[in-house]
Parts: structure tokens; C-alpha cells; sequence
């Protein structure tokens, strides 16, 4: 069975580019372009692992991973925080937050497949 992975987003660009990365490695995406509609797609399709950025209309990223982790029907969901927000602070307030993991924007898509497949496979 392929694994599902939610791409959320609001930049079309960086959208795309995930998808097209995601895809390449054999994972079936999902997309989504704001915080309220990644908590849609979350409960409707349920995917393994949502790759998350943090500054977004409606909902942050911070918010989507916080309201994730207090519904039991999706908190086993797998959490990697993509964002430009690269402070320690920031990092701290995702891993506070419920993140499993935290990339900050530029980031290499090498580093990123290898990544997702960490988390997929049970490793940080």
C-alpha cells in the first residue's frame, strides 16, 4: 500500500516542487493550501505523514499541529515542520506543539526524501 502525505503550503512554488519530489519517490500526495484546510484533509484521508509549513492564512502551522495532537482520530499522524522560521525558539515552539521533526526552508531535497523515510520507518 502507498503511503499517504499531506503537503501543506501556501506558496504554489514550494507546493509544487513537493509534490513533484513526493510523487518522484513513489508517495501518494495530497495537498493542501492553508492551516483550516490541512485539518480537513487530515480527518477525511488520514496520511501517514504531513509535511507542514508554519506561516499560512486561516491556521498556522503551529495551530494545525497543536489541534492535530488533541484529535485522537488523527494524533498518530507524523509531523515535519517545514518553515523559514528557523530560530530556536520557533524550533522549540514546534516540538512544544506535537512536531516529530522540523526543517527550515532553504533545505536540500536529499535531505528532505531522507527525512520523510526516517520518520516513515520509525527513526527521528
Amino acid at each position: 500500500m502507498t503511503c499517504k502525505i499531506l503537503i501543506v503550503d501556501d506558496e504554489p512554488n514550494i507546493v509544487l516542487s513537493l509534490e513533484y519530489l513526493m510523487k518522484r519517490e513513489g508517495y501518494e500526495v495530497l495537498v493542501a493550501h492553508d492551516g483550516q484546510e490541512a485539518l480537513d484533509v487530515l480527518r477525511r484521508e488520514r496520511p501517514r505523514l504531513v509535511l507542514l509549513d508554519v506561516m499560512m492564512p486561516r491556521k498556522s502551522g503551529f495551530e494545525v499541529c497543536q489541534e492535530l495532537r488533541a484529535d485522537d482520530a488523527i494524533k498518530d499522524t507524523l509531523v515535519l515542520m517545514l518553515t523559514a522560521k528557523g530560530r530556536e525558539t520557533d524550533i522549540a515552539k514546534g516540538q512544544g506543539v506535537g512536531a516529530n521533526a522540523y526543517m527550515t526552508k532553504p533545505f536540500s531535497t536529499r535531505d528532505l526524501v531522507q527525512k520523510v523515510s526516517a520518520l516513515l520507518e520509525g527513526g527521528e
